[in-house]
């Protein structure tokens, strides 16, 4: 599939710097306020002209047929756009799965870009958007990427700009959180109102402690390996951390690329990362 005429295109993660549940629609969707960081961990998906589509997956356990939202992606183009050069995909997956860092939703968006300017159908930026959103709520995000705030069902994106460049340490247990499970058991008297993200950041400084997110108060309580890590990396050095979306990757967020490094040999029996925001 790594032939030399495939087309090789990183997919980045994301991370949820913040994330407060604010209410919920009639149809049963929940609504978010939430500020998305894009980072430079990330999938890599191989294109390859092909006479039919296929996609293929390093991941055995990441299904490859019309549920995967990568061949959504594909399908929600070539229904409206027929007639084009099929595409082969091969994803290499090292965003792991149900970790909260929105790897999924990153390799659609990827999917939509390429075919975009692969197809030459020349979308724009809003249709391209309204496409996203008919995959999944976190795709829209990734079309664009970068620091935004998000609000809504994740239908309302507002680009941000963070003030400086922080170096991330990622913590991802061995466990797969449902995020629809992580909303059913969400206490919605709990809600709050949602960021004005204008105060989280000033001038050069980044108002961590205005920071949270709420599906803590399900997730730690349910597993508290994961709320454990948290702990160790604020007692390491992290000026911040946190749970990302509804896990169940945890960050930290550190200054000095030495102190992360200490802080990371303390999670020998985790997969990490260690990677820097997109700006």
């Amino acid at each position: 599939m790594h032939r030399a005429e495939s087309t090789k295109i990183h997919a980045n993660a994301k991370v949820n710097l913040a994330l407060r549940i604010t209410g919920r629609r009639a149809d049963g969707y929940h609504r978010i306020s939430s500020v998305f960081q894009e980072i430079d961990a990330h999938d890599t998906l191989f294109f390859t002209a092909a006479d039919n589509y296929q996609l293929t997956c390093s991941n055995a356990a990441l299904p490859c047929g019309e549920s995967n939202l990568c061949t959504r992606a594909y399908r929600a183009l070539e229904k409206r756009y027929a007639d084009h050069q099929p595409w082969q995909m091969h994803l290499e997956k090292n965003v792991p799965l149900g970790s909260g860092l929105g790897g999924g939703s990153a390799d659609a968006a990827a999917v939509l870009v390429f075919l975009n300017r692969a197809w030459q159908l020349q979308l724009s930026e809003p249709e391209l958007l309204k496409i996203a959103a008919t995959i999944g709520s976190d795709v829209p995000f990734f079309i664009r990427g970068k620091t935004q705030g998000v609000e809504g069902i994740g239908d309302i994106l507002r680009p941000l700009q963070l003030p400086t460049r922080p170096l991330f340490l990622l913590v991802c247990p061995a466990v797969a959180i449902s995020t629809a499970w992580a909303y059913r058991q969400f206490d919605l008297t709990k809600r709050k109102d949602g960021y004005k993200f204008d105060d989280l950041f000033e001038g050069n400084k980044i108002h961590y402690e205005l920071f949270e997110n709420q599906f803590e108060s399900v997730v730690f309580p349910a597993y508290p390996e994961i709320g454990r890590i948290k702990t160790t990396l604020l007692a390491q050095g992290a000026v911040h951390a946190g749970l990302s979306g509804s896990g169940s990757t945890v960050f930290g967020i550190f200054q000095e690329k030495e102190t992360a490094e200490v802080a990371r040999s303390y999670f020998a029996a985790y997969q990490t990362f260690l990677s820097l925001p997109i700006l």
